[in-house]
């Protein structure tokens, strides 16, 4: 099992913030003066009696929980795991990107904020089209003019008046993880190692991701971080509108100048977040809700889930080739649905309750065959009439308050591009938009005119933050990263679930798959069972062994009142609680 170790001063300094002991090496054991760097293990799975986090990085559920044990809810962890992201897990975890946070409080009552990015107010339908009709998928994948209008402190803000503890607490550990650093593991000093000259070709000033004098990053190395540190203050001290209106609001719109950006302090000022309705579905007596448009993962998962549950799949067996290509096909069916009918609703009238009524679903799986591929050049889009490197938490309190919440920069590092002199990387969300009918975006996805770009438009996205209910109560708070792969990835560990009757660290880690229309193929991870590829491979399917797929954070609530933790294998994830 891997080991994280922190910088002495750092382990203190959160000491100190919580007022609690720090996590030391020996299981069962605190030290509150350690004169030596605390080793913090990542955990997989924890079975807890009280509160869970389970995140991307350990030292971040580490702070959620140890806000929690400070006397905060579920919303206060969220927000304040959310900042230590920004520091410890920069691939994805922002202050420059945007996301969406569902969550269900213990008297029962939904809620769903859509802090997604916008397109700025210069953005135009063919931004990215050259003169001969080319689409630059460069310029929205990467640098200044990929950003879109950062959404996330805004969805802190909409937040932060369902937490109880002040916003300087929440934001503290945060700022001294960045002030003082943190030893990054192998991984992390291989991604910054490789992102090297990206970071140097989009930047127009030294960024703290670049090692000075043309170093290279090694495992034990400490990541500083104090331009990032001190926006984190600004933040603390004058709230979290500086960001939209102040000093930080400037030093944004000064890196879009030097890189020939669009983002405008008028684009930041006008920026909000919006409050959406939840959608619900029923599967096998669940109660599913998920997050509606702009996120097309919400709305993908409630028809992938309705297509299969007419059939016996607890039956046929998890991973036997019927039951995979069962739910391949549904894949297919749902992302060709996405190519066409998804988009911002305050933009584009989504079809939501003909996408996932009944009829509408019946018809779409009139065309499967059992045993044999459906060409995607024959599952054209339903007639109507009328990011991979994102990040996810999932979070349970004492009381029974669930938050499922998912941020994204979109690509690895976002737009590689970092504010010069606030020390935060902007996103590369302009991508998601559908630049040219037709073109597939990073992660092979394509769309046409429900995706098309416009000013102050959302981009479609594919982050599905969820959570299950079983008899009206907390079954399920289950998310996960991977751009296109992440509603499949969060269906087929709900399938495992409750068809399978599996726990969470088995749901989370048992080898996943994805099809999503175009291209017309299966991605399936390296240890998939070759007897059932070879099945596939004989109905028809072209079949793609790629690297890992999407990193889920499962909570599964017990019978006995215990919660079920599990963060995936696929990364350095880690869960936290008591």
């Amino acid at each position: 099992m891997q080991l994280l170790k922190l910088p002495q001063l750092t382990a203190l300094v959160l000491a100190v913030v919580f007022s609690l002991p720090v996590v030391s090496q020996t299981p069962g054991t605190t030290t509150t003066a350690a004169k030596s760097p605390v080793v913090y293990q990542i955990v997989k799975q924890k079975t807890v009696q009280k509160q869970a986090v389970a995140s991307a990085h350990p030292l971040a559920s580490e702070v959620g929980n140890q806000i929690m044990t400070m006397g905060g809810n579920a919303f206060d962890a969220a927000i304040a795991t959310q900042f230590a992201l920004a520091v410890v897990y920069p691939n994805a975890g922002n202050l420059g990107g945007g996301g969406f946070l569902l969550a269900r409080t213990a008297d029962g009552k939904t809620t769903a904020i859509d802090y997604r990015e916008k397109a700025p107010s210069k953005a135009s339908r063919d931004m990215y089209i050259d003169e001969k009709g080319i689409a630059q998928t460069n310029l929205s994948q990467w640098g200044h003019l990929a950003s879109g209008v950062p959404g996330t402190i805004a969805g802190i803000a909409a937040t932060l008046p369902m937490a109880k503890l002040p916003l300087q607490k929440l934001i503290e550990p945060a700022i001294q993880l960045a002030k003082n650093g943190f030893i990054i593991t192998e991984s992390e000093a291989n991604n910054l190692n490789e992102t090297k000259a990206e970071f140097l070709q989009h930047n127009t000033q030294p960024t703290a991701f670049v090692k000075p004098n043309n170093g290279v990053w090694k495992q034990g190395d400490t990541l500083i971080q104090p331009e990032l540190a001190a926006t984190l203050l600004r933040l603390q001290q004058y709230g979290l509108k500086e960001f939209y209106t102040g000093k930080t609001a400037d030093l944004i719109v000064a890196e879009m100048q030097r890189g020939k950006g669009i983002i405008s302090k008028a684009d930041l000022q006008a920026y909000q977040p919006a409050i959406r309705q939840a959608l619900t579905v029923n599967y096998r007596n669940h109660q599913v809700i998920c997050f509606p448009p702009p996120s097309s993962g919400g709305l993908l998962l409630a028809q992938m889930l309705q297509m299969v549950e007419p059939f016996p799949m607890s039956t046929w067996g998890f991973h036997n080739p019927k039951t995979v290509q069962l739910m391949v096909e549904v894949e297919r069916r749902a992302y060709a649905d996405r190519a066409a009918h998804m988009g911002d609703p305050d933009y584009y009238k989504v079809p939501v309750k003909t996408l996932v009524s009944k009829p509408y679903l019946d018809q779409r799986m009139a065309s499967f065959i059992p045993g044999k591929a459906t060409p995607s050049t024959a599952i054209p889009a339903g007639n109507i009439s009328t990011s991979e490197e994102t990040t996810h938490i999932s979070i349970v309190d004492k009381n029974g308050n669930c938050v499922s919440v998912t941020t994204t920069l979109n690509g690895s590092y976002g737009s590689k591009t970092v504010v010069g002199g606030a020390g935060f990387l902007l996103n590369n969300e302009m991508d998601d938009f559908s630049i040219k009918p037709g073109t597939p975006n990073m992660y092979g996805a394509v769309g046409g005119e429900a995706n098309a770009i416009m000013p102050g438009k959302r981009m479609l996205s594919s982050m599905c933050p969820a959570i299950v209910l079983k008899n009206n109560q907390p079954f399920m708070v289950v998310g996960t990263p991977g751009g296109t792969t992440i509603p499949t990835s969060v269906f087929q560990t709900i399938v495992n679930v409750i068809d399978f009757n599996m726990d969470a660290a088995t749901a989370v880690t048992k080898p996943k798959f994805h099809h999503q229309w175009l291209p017309d193929e299966i991605y399936i991870e390296k240890t998939f069972d070759p007897a059932v590829k070879d099945a596939l491979t004989t109905m028809g399917y072209a079949i793609n062994v790629r690297r890992a797929i999407g990193r889920v954070e499962l909570i599964i609530f017990n019978k006995n009142g215990t919660k079920d933790v599990a963060a995936d294998t696929r990364g350095d994830d880690s869960v936290a609680g008591e």
